[in-house]
């Protein structure tokens, strides 16, 4: 049985040779407690590589993206600044492994939230913005063979992201009405609305929040908490061109070049 640090190094390795790995859930027994202590020493990897920590995700919190992986609860994982391509609107596929991406609703926090109780009226006063986004999801495991303790361990399956430009106040948006739709090459792609994430995308946040605050890793003023899939996930290719459009948001385009 390998150590928590030796699966860290191995999905660190992953990260940095494009080499896909095999699941790791077996030589864990699936338990997450460890599969988040893996996930944590990865984290410590990419910090002494000299990456820094700009928010956190939430994953796994659409039913469509549950089923489709195989699981039956959110997780969560950590945002560097090396993944948010918002200025470029562009990645190339070279930097990427068995992308698929995710339209969703992001949240810029303007106070810490160090509190496990938090209510959601706190929540909501410390929201800045919300933000449409569009994520990028990939797997250090070969062929997405994952499960629950796998996709965390390899920090919720992280990527890349990019923000719209465009930031609204949280009272000018039905985070539970809002629809979305993800357009692949011109052609919709995945649809959904906030109610397709945990009935709300500040639900998940909430969750986060306190799940967060209780592990002793508080959400911070000035992070982007990435609220989860408000559609399925849908597999990118080299060429790819994606268009997402959020009911009351600007469109938030991006492309995959080789």
């Amino acid at each position: 049985m390998s150590s928590v640090f030796d699966h860290a190094k191995a999905l660190y390795d992953s990260l940095k040779s494009g080499q896909t790995i095999s699941p790791i859930r077996d030589d864990i027994n699936n338990d997450i407690p460890t599969a988040y202590a893996i996930q944590q020493e990865l984290v410590e990897l990419r910090m002494n590589d000299g990456e820094r920590i700009v928010g956190k995700k939430i994953g796994l919190t659409s039913p469509a993206v549950q089923q489709q992986l195989g699981v039956d609860q959110p997780d969560y994982g950590i945002l560097f600044q090396t993944m948010d391509r918002s200025a470029t609107g562009t990645i190339s596929m070279g930097e990427l492994m068995q992308p698929k991406v995710e339209g969703e609703l992001a949240f810029v926090l303007r106070t810490d939230l160090p509190n496990a109780d938090l209510t959601m009226d706190e929540l909501k006063a410390a929201i800045a913005e919300v933000r449409a986004s569009i994520e990028v999801v990939g797997s250090r495991i070969e062929g997405w063979n994952i499960r629950i303790s796998d996709t965390i361990a390899d920090n919720a399956s992280s990527s890349h992201y990019i923000l719209g430009q465009e930031g609204k106040p949280l009272a000018e948006v039905q985070t539970a009405e809002v629809r979305m739709a993800l357009k692949k090459n011109g052609t919709v792609a995945s649809e959904g609305s906030g109610a397709d994430c945990m009935g709300d995308p500040l639900n998940a946040a909430l969750w986060l929040a306190k799940t967060m605050a209780a592990g002793g890793r508080p959400l911070m003023k000035g992070e982007v908490l990435l609220s989860g899939a408000l559609g399925p996930m849908v597999p990118v290719e080299n060429g790819d061109s994606f268009k997402l459009e959020v009911e009351g948001f600007a469109p938030v385009e991006l492309r995959f070049t080789a």
